[in-house]
C-alpha cells in the first residue's frame, strides 16, 4: 500500500469520524445554544465543518496545500478523528516533498 492511499484512507476515516462525533454531540447538547445565541453547540458545528473539509480534502492529501489543510483541519477538530486527519496529512506531506 502506498503513501498516499494510506493518506487518503486515514483522511476519509478521519473525516467521517469528526462528523459522527460532532453530529452526536450536537444532538447531546440540543439547541439551546442556537436558540440563544451563546455558543456553536459545543465545538459541534466546527467539529462538523472540520470533518466535511477532511472529507472533500481527502482524495487532494498528495498536494502541499491541501496535507497542510489536512493537518490545520485535524487539529482544530480534535478527538480520534483529528487525530487520524492529521497523521493522513502528514504522511500525505511526506509523499509530496519526498519525491516520487
Amino acid at each position: 500500500m502506498s503513501v498516499l492511499r494510506l493518506a487518503y484512507i486515514l483522511a476519509i476515516i478521519g473525516g467521517v469520524l469528526l462528523v459522527v462525533f460532532g453530529g452526536l454531540s450536537l444532538l447531546q447538547s440540543g439547541f439551546r445554544e442556537f436558540y440563544f445565541g451563546w455558543a456553536f453547540g459545543g465545538g459541534s458545528v466546527i467539529r462538523i465543518a472540520a470533518g466535511v473539509v477532511a472529507l472533500l480534502g481527502a482524495s487532494n492529501a498528495g498536494r502541499v496545500g491541501w496535507a497542510v489543510v489536512l493537518i490545520i483541519t485535524g487539529a482544530v477538530g480534535g478527538g480520534l478523528g483529528g487525530l487520524l486527519v492529521i497523521i493522513g496529512g502528514v504522511l500525505g506531506l511526506v509523499h509530496a516533498l519526498g519525491g516520487r
